[in-house]
């Protein structure tokens, strides 16, 4: 089999490339090393930056999102009993969408079929070859069979322990990481959300967020132990700490029931440099890694896959500048956006060590941001996101 693009990765930032790419003419084929059901399954991120948005639109996937999701023109922070809101909307002229990424990936998932666009799932031993030169293809297996799939470029947004990222020489690659002494236990409920905007917490007890999927399903999060098991935050405990950790007001008010997804996850910064091998591109997870605090991963591996459609689109056209620049304008981009997440981290979170000084320093951070009109503006334009570049 042959393509143009070959596509490894069939979550959002691989089918949002594979629907733009159909869109410019530019043919691909998408392997995907787990099942379309697997894939679906998986419950991320729900928050999208005003680039996203256009870009799916761009894409002519937008119609689900623009008629369910929900705009939001603003967000609270609560600091102990403290309240602050952040007016998007007015500090930028813009806003940002709560629409789940499993709905995300289902109208990708739909366009792409209904387009009778190729995508293998289940696809085992999936790996790039060279990549190095001018004629890269991708080997695997699918129903016991080897096969081959030869494409002028290779895509890798793969994730975070995926292939693309492994097959390139160590020598080549260097990267940057910090782990977080934390992670962010999870809980996912058909129940009301507490607020009509998403509430990020400072407590004594640890960081919370009271976020949403619509109007009639809810996300919350707090911040736990690292080594803390599910097994031992049954949803009780869970809505009783909740409750202890949202501010008086709001913790009236909180509906809860059973849950419909509940899971632990740890935090973490990560950045590959560069994010090009030859034909081989790096996108999304495989590339870098920010803590989910301000909901930047989707929306970086949209504005990653929106670059590289441009720049495959100019390639087709007769122009190299496109691929060329794309890493140096990737990496531009995404490292603004782990400086805003490592900040918001860092002022949300109880640490381990913080002690007294670092409480102080979190205090006077917030009193700063309350009574700074310039610095509201800051956190908002990096909270709907920096223009594409």
């Amino acid at each position: 089999m042959r393509t143009q693009v070959a596509i490894v990765g069939a979550g959002p930032a691989g089918l949002l490339l594979g629907a733009l790419l159909h869109r410019a003419g530019i043919d691909n084929v998408v392997l995907e090393q787990r099942s379309a059901d697997y894939v679906l399954g998986r419950i991320r991120a729900g928050v999208l930056e005003q680039v996203a948005m256009d870009l799916l639109r761009e894409a002519g996937v937008a119609g689900r999102m623009d008629a369910q999701g929900l705009p939001h023109r603003g967000f609270e922070m609560a600091f102990g009993e403290r309240r602050l809101r952040i007016d998007l909307h007015a500090l930028t002229g813009k806003q940002v969408m709560v629409y789940g990424q499993t709905e995300v990936t289902r109208d990708l998932m739909d366009h792409r079929r209904l387009s009778g666009r190729t995508t293998v799932y289940e696809a085992e031993d999936v790996q790039p070859h060279g990549f190095d030169g001018d004629h890269p293809w991708v080997g695997y297996r699918h129903g016991g069979i080897g096969q081959r799939l030869d494409a002028d470029f290779i895509i890798g947004c793969d994730g975070f322990h995926g292939v693309c990222r492994s097959a390139v020489p160590a020598d080549a690659l260097q990267t940057f990481e910090k782990v977080y002494p934390f992670g962010w236990l999870g809980l996912l409920a058909d129940t009301p959300p507490v607020n009509e905007e998403l509430i990020y917490g400072h407590t004594e007890r640890g960081f919370m967020l009271a976020s949403m999927r619509s109007h009639q399903r809810s996300r919350y999060y707090l911040q736990c132990l690292l080594d803390d098991k599910l097994e031992q935050w049954s949803d009780e405990a869970f809505w009783a700490e909740l409750r202890r950790r949202l501010p008086a007001d709001v913790a009236a008010r909180l509906a809860t029931g059973p849950s419909i997804e509940k899971s632990i996850a740890p935090l973490r910064s990560f950045v590959a440099e560069p994010l090009r091998f030859g034909r081989l591109f790096l996108a999304g997870d495989a590339a870098h890694i920010v803590p989910p605090t301000g909901a930047k991963g989707l929306n970086l591996a949209a504005s990653d896959v929106g670059l590289l459609a441009q720049a495959l689109t100019e390639f087709y056209g007769g122009s190299v500048a496109g691929i060329d620049h794309y890493s140096r304008r990737a990496l531009a981009r995404v490292w603004k956006a782990e400086r805003f997440s490592w900040w918001f981290t860092s002022l949300m979170h109880r640490f381990p060590d913080t002690g007294g000084f670092g409480l102080r320093m979190q205090q006077a951070e917030f009193d700063y941001l309350c009574g700074s009109v310039a610095a509201q503006t800051v956190l908002a334009e990096n909270y709907v996101g920096l223009p594409l570049g």
